[in-house]
């Protein structure tokens, strides 16, 4: 199995929306998951560029499964149902 990528958004958007906690997520992962996943921040997604007006931030892209409204709850189990799927 792939290592699984995880992205969290650092854009302006998504850091006035809390994702500036989020990069704790990558202790968390690390203790859960091991080397089975990667952990990256990112300038920006580019998601809500698009209709900022009505962003879900923020957000953060597990692989290529983009979640919205994004917390550390989300996307723990997002990496579960991948890792899940993988094996």
């Amino acid at each position: 199995m792939d290592k699984i990528s995880v992205k969290v958004c650092l854009g302006t958007t998504c850091f006035v929306k809390n994702s500036a906690y989020l990069p704790k997520l990558k202790e968390i992962v690390a203790k859960e998951f091991g080397d089975k996943v990667e952990v990256a921040s990112s300038l920006c997604l580019g998601v809500c560029s698009t209709n900022w007006e009505i962003s879900k931030a923020p957000y953060i892209k597990v692989n290529n499964v983009l979640i919205q409204e994004a917390t550390i709850e989300k996307v723990l189990a997002e990496i579960e149902a991948q890792i899940k799927k993988g094996e």
